[in-house]
């Protein structure tokens, strides 16, 4: 629901027109809980500096609160539309992110390392696809330990094999996660060649999700992200339930892939604000809501 926007952000919106009022202007179209809605107009729009003025609003926004802000999202103008609008989020919480990342910085460097190891070796990233098939609804650490024990029988084991072996380790989901690791199976030796050939985390993912029965784009991004890419957001109940703590989301909403490439937008800000990658702020958060950096 719209909320009647913070004065700050009107009183900057009003600093922002003094400033800029030969070219531009800027008007707050409302508010919820820490993201505010603007509209922009003028010279501005129809500029190639469109961001350099949305990053001056910024920073008057964070001179009157005292606060980080970011850009989440913004509409480029069309010549049907030549104004643009913009949701801005308040990042209280960075400080909050930026005690984690000293806490367990080194933990978390130790594990990115790990991740840019698994690439290299067909075997390592298999058994990495296999364990995020196996999280999926289930928890991190239940997969862990049924990868440690399983690994080896993951490249060619049966379907009623798996299911029998995943039902005796208590997996909520035998059947149907032997299922899906049998149907991977056909990937196993080309799957290091095929990634290499992506230059981005976000096209890998697009090719997972079609070719990985059982993949959604949280399982793809979790994939990717332990084997070295860092430019995907793992986007589960722990990183949704922060963000709505924090008041940038409405955790009640579905996720759908829209939804899901809209808060990544809002992740990949955050990371860009405190200097870090998307892949090193999930662990952050991961901690932050846990107490473990797992992977």
């Amino acid at each position: 629901m719209a909320e009647q926007p913070p004065q700050y952000a009107i009183d900057a919106a009003e600093e922002f027109n003094r400033r800029f009022s030969s070219d531009s202007a800027v008007a707050v179209c409302g508010s919820s809980g820490a993201t505010i809605e603007i509209e922009l107009s003028g010279n501005a729009c129809s500029s190639c500096c469109l961001y350099d003025y949305v990053d001056d609003l910024i920073l008057i926004l964070e001179a009157r609160s005292e606060c980080p802000h970011a850009v989440w999202r913004l509409d480029q103008p069309s010549p049907a539309e030549p104004r643009c609008r913009a949701t801005i989020a308040r990042l209280g919480f960075l400080s909050e992110i930026a005690r984690a990342a000293v806490a367990v910085g080194g933990t978390v460097d130790a594990r990115r390392r790990e991740f840019e190891s698994v690439r290299g070796s067909e075997d390592a990233v298999f058994s990495e696809l296999c364990f995020c098939i196996l999280t999926a609804n289930y928890t991190a650490e239940g997969g862990i330990r049924i990868q440690r024990a399983l690994s080896r029988d993951f490249p060619a084991a049966r379907r009623e094999e798996l299911a029998a072996k995943l039902k005796a380790m208590g997996h909520r989901f035998p059947n149907k996660r032997a299922e899906f690791i049998s149907e991977a199976q056909r990937l196993r030796g080309t799957l290091c060649s095929t990634l290499q050939c992506f230059a981005n985390g976000p096209d890998a993912r697009e090719w997972l999700v079609e070719n990985v029965k059982g993949f959604g784009y949280k399982e793809a991004s979790h994939f990717l992200r332990n084997v070295g890419f860092k430019d995907v957001a793992i986007i589960d109940r722990h990183i949704l339930s922060y963000l709505a703590a924090n008041g940038l989301i409405d955790p009640k909403r579905t996720l759908t892939k829209r939804r899901y490439l809209e808060i990544e937008l809002l992740l990949s800000a955050i990371a860009a604000k405190l200097g870090t990658t998307q892949a090193e702020l999930d662990l952050y958060i991961w901690y932050l809501k846990t107490g473990k950096v797992l992977k």
